[in-house]
């Protein structure tokens, strides 16, 4: 389980990116934070993973705080965000192997995981090309399978369809809702109005470091008054977004 409770983060007197944001996300659910770009998103990813101290406010996984316990968190979640590089001269196959000693992985069965793995995502034929020569697409799958690794019980996502085509993009969301009813917690942030509303169970929308309102997509809806889930969004941007 994931606990957010009062974060701020502030980079100056007069830059406060985050301003006291709170939600709880269970085991076995989406939790998405929605907005536009410079909304803090990133910050808070990076907050969670342990990549940055909040200000002021906690962050707890599974019983730890991740301010403190910072070795334990590492193992606990997978976090995946655009601003992460694979080194362009290796392969997917050495990666995988790389990652796999650094967490201690057992070598018992660590084959058959990385087949299961590459065969799902289609990555199999290129397993042995370097990754300077993938796709975009190719090249966030790898991620995927590498920020997975350890099987956590917790997976902290940043934009994970951002960039990709239709179809890749349905493999990591389908991907991602096996992994939840599976009893992963999950949380994501997007700037996509039809992934939010197709894969959380819970969407926060996020405007100016602060959470405006959130629910379901229908529950949100119902509380703007409008039709459509990106109605619903803008109404809420307008009202809460100053200058």
């Amino acid at each position: 389980m994931i606990e957010v409770k009062d974060v701020k983060k502030r980079y100056s007197s007069a830059n406060m990116v985050v301003k006291g944001v709170s939600f709880t996300v269970k085991p076995g659910t989406i939790y998405g934070l929605l907005g536009p770009n410079g909304a803090g998103k990133t910050t808070l990813m990076q907050i969670m993973a342990t990549l940055l101290k909040p200000t002021e406010g906690t962050v707890t996984i599974c019983g730890r705080d991740a301010s403190k316990d910072t070795l334990d968190i590492h193992r606990l979640i997978g976090f995946l965000t655009t601003e992460v590089k694979l080194d362009p001269l290796s392969t997917p196959n050495r990666l995988y192997d790389f990652f796999a000693a650094l967490y201690d992985l057992p070598v018992e069965g660590h084959n058959e995981r990385k087949t299961a793995a590459f065969e799902r995502f289609g990555i199999t034929p290129f397993a042995d090309k370097r990754i300077v020569e993938l796709s975009t697409g190719m090249k966030q799958k790898i991620s995927i399978c590498i920020s997975l690794i350890h099987e956590p019980p917790v997976i902290i996502f940043d934009e994970p369809t951002n960039g990709l085509d239709i179809l890749t993009s349905k493999q990591v969301t389908d991907y991602l809702k096996e992994l939840a009813k599976n009893g992963r917690t999950i949380i994501l942030s997007t700037h996509i109005f039809s992934l939010a509303e197709s894969l959380c169970d819970e969407i926060g929308v996020l405007v100016d470091g602060q959470i405006v309102a959130s629910g379901t997509s229908r529950e949100l809806c119902e509380l703007t008054g409008k039709d459509t889930f990106e109605e619903t969004f803008f109404e809420l941007y307008t009202k809460n977004h100053h200058e």
